[in-house]
């Protein structure tokens, strides 16, 4: 007597969904398709209508196993992106991701924090957590606007300012979710808990997460080029040292209290500078690009799945800041950063506008979700998804043509 299990029946679905989303836009156009918002329709389909499915995690519920999925996608699409950056110095050659960083992500966070608290009558530390949480881009989706695979070029500066941007301001973005953290526990912010954040989370966590990144990413470089140089181990061509890099670095950062985001994306930036023509590098990046875009696709089936659960705690008091960070906040605030930094003006708006949101808020609200108790969590949540979904579909399906014509890398018609 045959059985049907639900687990197999989610595998099954689960497989075929990923699948369809690769392959039905090939169907419609000769470019990479944009699978994102396609695999988040899926997962909602498959959850919804194939009999036999378990039930969808609900973050709410379960935030932990989201927490982890999302770091381990975030801390390895980090890694690849400092391994696509071909080039670190030139002039005015990081002019635009510095005022993205440290003008364009500060106002963000306070902005978004202003309109929770205006909007959707939240209160201050929750407004200041979901600020912190939503301003980072993402490393992960932002495959359509980032420069090329290692050896390959393509380092315009729209380009290099939204891969480097991303690549940093995930980690950047820590500092603030532990501040809204501390004023949700405490329930109040004093200037002796303001200066105990500044040195410790903001100054000594950053820096280290820095040190040891670059500690890390170095060692990894001599281990696969120079020791032994006589049977060096980047002549396995095994792209499984990727993942191992990129563990080591996040881990031993973590265990030194260093933000190991910041520690994952700078060992890919400095393990690309050692023996920087060896086509090993090509080898690592894909690897650690197909983990990436395989825990992410999970991720996204995911949050489908889990749309409905979420659907109740939606009002338009909270949708309405989603769309507001990306149809005004981030263009706004982009823009102005950018002044000055040696961009024309569809420059400027390409890297304005295509601030993708993504899987780093997930694991930043699952990361708070674990560690205090929220007030409103299902809202937070709900915000959350559905800010990930607009932008999944408005800058995924549009940053590939966008962003190719503002580095004249396809002419607009006319």
């Amino acid at each position: 007597m045959f059985e049907f299990e639900s687990y197999h029946i989610l595998m099954a679905a689960a497989g075929a969904a990923i699948i369809a989303s690769y392959w039905l836009p090939r169907f419609f156009s000769g470019r990479e398709p944009a699978a994102a918002p396609l695999l988040i329709l899926a997962g909602f389909l498959a959850f919804a209508f194939v009999p036999g499915m378990p039930s969808a995690i609900d973050p709410v519920q379960n935030p932990r196993i989201w927490e982890r999925t999302a770091e381990l996608a975030v801390i390895i699409g980090l890694f690849g992106t400092g391994l696509r950056i071909d080039k670190l110095i030139g002039h005015g050659l990081w002019t635009p991701t510095l005022r993205l960083l440290l003008l364009g992500m500060p106002i963000t966070i306070v902005a978004l924090a202003l309109f929770g608290w205006m909007a959707a009558g939240m209160t201050m530390a929750g407004a200041l957590l979901l600020g912190s949480i939503l301003s980072p881009t993402d490393p992960v989706l932002a495959g359509d606007v980032q420069v090329g695979p290692p050896l390959e070029g393509g380092e315009h500066p729209v380009r290099y300012a939204l891969t480097t941007e991303a690549g940093l301001n995930d980690g950047l973005a820590f500092p603030f979710v532990h501040l809204g953290i501390m004023v949700a526990t405490a329930g109040i912010l004093t200037s002796d808990m303001l200066a105990e954040w500044a040195l410790r989370d903001l100054l000594y966590r950053v820096a280290m997460g820095a040190v040891a990144g670059a500690g890390a990413g170095w060692l990894l470089g001599k281990i696969l080029f120079d020791w032994p140089r006589h049977n060096a181990l980047s002549q396995t061509q095994s792209g499984v040292i990727a993942f191992a890099g990129v563990i080591l670095a996040y881990g031993a950062t973590e265990f030194l209290e260093g933000y190991g985001f910041i520690a994952a994306f700078v060992a890919g930036l400095v393990l690309r500078r050692e023996e920087s023509e060896d086509h090993f590098h090509e080898k690592l990046h894909s690897f650690s690009e197909a983990l990436e875009h395989t825990l992410t696709a999970i991720l996204l089936v995911a949050l489908g799945a889990a749309i409905p659960a979420l659907l109740p705690y939606l009002d338009w008091s909270h949708a309405i800041i989603g769309l507001a960070l990306i149809f005004l906040i981030r263009p706004l605030i982009g823009w102005f950063s950018l002044a000055g930094a040696g961009l024309n003006k569809r420059e400027r708006a390409a890297v304005s506008f295509y601030g993708i949101r993504g899987i780093g808020s997930i694991y930043y609200l699952a990361y708070a979700g674990h560690h205090v108790d929220l007030v409103d969590e299902g809202a937070l949540w709900a915000t959350v998804a559905f800010t990930i979904v607009v932008s999944a579909t408005v800058h995924g399906l549009s940053a590939g043509v966008a962003v190719s014509r503002a580095t004249g890398e396809e002419q607009a018609p006319g």
